[in-house]
């Protein structure tokens, strides 16, 4: 149950990749058998489709596989292997989300003297009963697109749960200018134009599916529309508990499957398998306080399909018990131990980019991102390059209707590290501005109250003390006697981008800059580095940003003989560092 409520229903398993050792014959099988065993325990049949198998050397990397074409069938190893080159735009372009949310309030009466197995099986009764009842005929469920933008039309339907049950063998691609609701292809509720992979985090299309229920429909049919009680006495003194359960599930379909059977074949079973997950998170503390459970959808970096875990709120995220639980999907799922990615704040949002662009259109106020990916190569040969790990945003002069000409530009490179601890979830407060920033180098006593509102400029060690304040982030600081050292401090910044990833401050003189990686041939000692210019003083235009050398690869001494890095002024770099957290 844990596994099939973390998937995404919609996904069916068509392999399994085993990693082991050098010996392919003994191997061979194995990723097969655990594919089987696996989707047995989740469908409850075994695969009557083909199955590929991957068994992975762990000393070398090498990858073989095989092929099955159905259960029990011979078993040969694959001779020529096919890669996508985007899998999860394949994914997109073929399929889509279907998304219900489902608010329940569950009456549970409990006889006095009733006890706890007792307790257990009624309630086990009660969760039985209202997923049977998502079938019924009092249950309708209303199909909509995503959030409709304005030059698109809205596109609904209703579908009545007793007609449910018939509809698998409904035709696909059918022509729907003629046929009933039962037959419309989940197709005809998507926008003409869907947002891409590298949105999907911030925006996920999906269509909603909204449960009705009609507790009058046994009323009409009797010919009167007056409300009735019936009266069910109890045989004992009984208490009751009204059970709250939030449901939120994702499902994924492929684009010609007609809506109706999405629904039956999908959404209902998703519902029913949520509603099966919960039941055994409750069951024990029926009797003490509930547990307040509400399901986050997540698509973490190097997975393509959405997963949902289902978190008990009464827990801070910071409490122990909760990040034992995110440690423990990390783990279960590859991912890093060392980053956020399944906090709520990494959950998927819905509708949100239609509501943030015209929000950004009427205040003129959206940030650019990542600016460094639009930018030609450095020009180092054989350098490796060592880059920033996320995104960010372009803080610069004049920003925010702020005129910070000539002192500012520390100012906006702590506002542009600042916005990566927040793009990267590792945050939830808003980036400060320059007068927050004073106010907090004010109440820790590193500055007088006068400071604030002034023009002073700050620096590398006045970063730190904010980010500590703020974040609670550790920082490094490399001092660096004359810009021409710069160069000899590559090596051990190329260290910072692969192991950190955060964005690097570069303050010498009175200026100040942001350093988002390095490319670096430690045999010639030839080095760039992609500085992210927070003087820049005009609109948010990417192209004349990039085309400017606003953000761009400066080496220490150009080809002119021109030094970036000035000889006669000392440098202090700060390296925020990544906290150590999921």
């Amino acid at each position: 149950d844990e596994i099939r409520g973390l998937l995404v229903r919609g996904f069916d398993i068509v392999g399994g990749l085993f990693v082991g050792s050098a010996n392919f014959e003994s191997d061979a099988s194995r990723p097969l058998e655990l594919a089987g065993e696996l989707r047995q325990r989740l469908f409850g049949e075994r695969a009557s489709h083909g199955m590929v198998g991957g068994c992975v050397d762990a000393s070398t990397g090498d990858i073989r596989f095989l092929v099955s074409e159905s259960e029990g069938s011979e078993v040969v190893e694959g001779q020529e292997v096919l890669w996508g080159d985007e899998p999860g735009r394949s994914l997109l372009e073929k399929g889509c989300l279907l998304r219900c949310e489902l608010q329940l309030q569950l009456p549970l009466y409990l006889p006095s003297d009733e006890t706890m197995s007792g307790i257990e099986a009624r309630f086990s009764s009660l969760i039985e009963s209202t997923a049977a009842n998502l079938r019924g005929p009092h249950v309708s469920y209303l199909v909509e697109g995503p959030t409709a933008t304005f030059d698109e039309s809205h596109h609904s339907v209703i579908l009545h749960g007793n007609n449910l049950n018939s509809v698998s063998q409904l035709p696909i691609n059918t022509n729907t200018n003629k046929c009933s609701a039962k037959i419309v292809s989940c197709s005809e509720f998507l926008p003409t134009k869907r947002h891409d992979l590298s949105s999907i985090r911030e925006n996920a299309d999906a269509i909603q599916i909204t449960v009705l229920s009609n507790q009058s429909l046994n009323i009409s049919k009797a010919g009167s529309t007056v409300p009735m009680l019936k009266y069910f006495p109890a045989p004992a003194p009984a208490s009751l508990r009204v059970i709250d359960l939030k449901l939120d599930i994702l499902c994924y379909s492929s684009m010609d499957l007609p809506v109706a059977v999405a629904v039956s074949e999908l959404v209902i079973p998703g519902l029913a398998d949520q509603l099966s997950i919960m039941k055994k998170a409750i069951v024990s503390e029926l009797l003490t306080q509930q547990p307040q459970l509400c399901p986050y959808h997540f698509v973490p970096p190097g997975l393509l399909i959405p997963l949902t875990a289902i978190y008990d709120t009464r827990y801070g995220e910071i409490e122990e018990k909760q990040s034992e639980l995110r440690r423990n999907l990390h783990f279960r799922l590859g991912l890093p131990l060392d980053r956020p990615l399944l906090r709520t704040s990494n959950a998927l949002t819905f509708g949100a980019m239609e509501m943030r662009d015209r929000s950004s259109s009427k205040s003129g106020s959206s940030l650019l991102r990542d600016v460094h990916k639009e930018i030609p190569s450095s020009g180092v040969s054989g350098g490796i390059m060592s880059l920033i790990d996320g995104s960010y945003e372009y803080y610069h002069y004049l920003h925010d209707g702020i005129d910070d000409n000539g002192w500012g530009c520390a100012y906006r490179s702590l506002q542009t590290i600042m916005s990566w601890y927040r793009l990267q979830q590792y945050s939830s407060i808003n980036v400060p501005s320059h007068r927050e920033i004073q106010q907090v180098l004010v109440e820790i006593g590193d500055k007088d109250p006068s400071f604030i509102g002034s023009r002073e400029w700050i620096g590398a060690i006045e970063l730190s003390f904010v980010l500590d304040k703020l974040l609670g982030a550790s920082c490094k600081i490399i001092n660096v006697r004359s810009g021409d050292e710069l160069p000899e401090k590559c090596r051990e910044l190329a260290i910072h981008f692969e192991t950190q990833g955060t964005p690097v401050m570069i303050g010498g003189g009175v200026l100040a800059y942001t350093l988002l990686g390095v490319d670096y041939n430690e045999a010639s000692g030839d080095c760039a580095f992609l500085i992210l210019d927070p003087h820049y003083t005009g609109g948010d235009d990417l192209k004349k940003i990039v085309n400017g050398g606003w953000c761009a690869w400066k080496k220490s001494v150009d080809s002119k003989g021109r030094s970036f890095f000035l000889k006669d002024k000392f440098y202090n770099l700060l390296l925020p560092q990544r906290p150590n957290m999921v």
